[in-house]
Formats: C-alpha cells, structure tokens, sequence
C-alpha cells in the first residue's frame, strides 16, 4: 500500500499543479481579494475534491458513466456556471474597477476581505468543483489504478483522497501567498481591469469547454 500510495502522490502532484480551472480561480480571488479570499476559494475547492473522493469510494460517481442524463445535466450546469463567472468578470473590468483614493487604498491594504467576500469565494470555489463532471470521472478512473489487490476499497479510496487533498492544500497556499502579495504591489486599476478580463475570458474559454466535452 505504501509503494502504492507513493506512487500516485507523484502523478496526483503533476496533475495537480498543471495550470486549469482551480487554480485559476485561487489565482485570480488572491491577486483581487488578497489571502483570506484566496484561501476561502481553495478551501470551496478542497470540499468539493473531498466529497468526489467520498462519492467515489462508496461507488456514487459511477452514476456519471452509467447515466447520459446525470453526466449531462451536471456538465451544462457548470457550463452555465462557468459561462456567469466569465460574464460577472468582464463586467467588472468594464463598470466596478476605479481608482481608489489614497485613504481607502490604505484602509484596504490593512483589512481582511468582508466574511461575506469570504464566504462568497469558498462558494466559487466549492461549485466550480462539484459542477465540473470532470472531476468526479477524474476521480473514478485515477483512483482505482493505485489501489492495490485485496486491499479494502473504501478506506484505500479516501487514503488517496486525503493524500491529494493534502498536495492541493499545499499547492493552493503556495499559490494564494504568491498571487495574493503580487496584488498587494500592483493596485492599479489597469492592472485589475486587465485581470478581470484575463479571467473572464479564461472562465468562458472553461464553460465552451465543458460544454461541448464529450464523457466517450
């Protein structure tokens, strides 16, 4: 077990630290939101990994093979889901983003998002996740590779699960410190329209994507 769980710690840390979706959006919540926002979204993600791997040990996420409609439903859901971040993102870059005075720029840079904004981010993050299939069918065919003959499939599933969990918590902090003390230097306002347009089009690019994704 522990050859087997080495194993995919090594190929779960390749994957894990690939540019997609997720970091994208701990990327672009800690450059506007700073830290707390950043860790709010990881944190949104790290639960809907934890309730893939769950839904995969007790067998739930084959429903999205065994069902057209179930992997269908939830692939337009997130689509649409994606589709709104993207259009909420160019809009602000087009209508919210203006130049802050010096008091509040100050002000800002001393306080934490509101819980609020927190709670908003860990929202992000956590159905960004759960409305992707894709990783639910991640989890379904990575998983099962690693677990080595005879031993229990359940507990054997979320060991891997914790492990990758804990690779994304680490990858996530590394990136929300990193992005969110870039924010802190670059406040201008050209440089936040033009994150939210980066985004924005990222997150339709996503939403296309998943949209027009075939599970065969």
């Amino acid at each position: 077990m522990l050859t087997a769980v080495l194993a995919f710690a090594g190929v779960a840390a390749i994957i894990n630290i690939t540019p997609g979706l997720d970091t994208l959006l701990v990327l672009r919540t800690s450059m506007a939101h700073g830290r707390d926002g950043g860790l709010a979204a990881a944190l949104g993600i790290l639960t809907g990994c934890l309730a893939w791997g769950v839904a995969t040990a007790i067998g739930l996420t084959a429903v999205l093979t065994a069902s057209r409609f179930a992997y269908d439903a939830l692939r337009i859901g997130g689509a649409l889901y994606l589709a709104w971040l993207g259009g909420t993102a160019l809009w602000r870059s087009r209508h919210r983003v203006r130049e802050p005075a010096p008091e509040r720029e100050e002000k800002t840079r001393a306080e934490s998002p509101a819980p609020r904004d927190r709670w908003a981010a860990f929202r992000a993050g956590l159905a960004t996740n759960l409305l992707n299939p894709k990783a639910g069918l991640f989890y379904m065919s990575l998983l099962p590779q690693f677990i080595p003959e005879g031993a229990p499939v359940f507990s054997a599933t979320l060991l891997l699960t914790a492990v990758d969990l804990v690779e994304l918590a680490l990858w996530y902090w590394i990136v929300t410190y990193a992005a969110s003390a870039l924010g802190e230097r670059i406040r201008r306002p050209s440089f936040r329209r033009r994150l939210e347009q980066f985004s924005g089009v990222a997150f339709l690019g996503f939403a296309a994507n998943l949209a027009l994704h075939d599970r065969a």
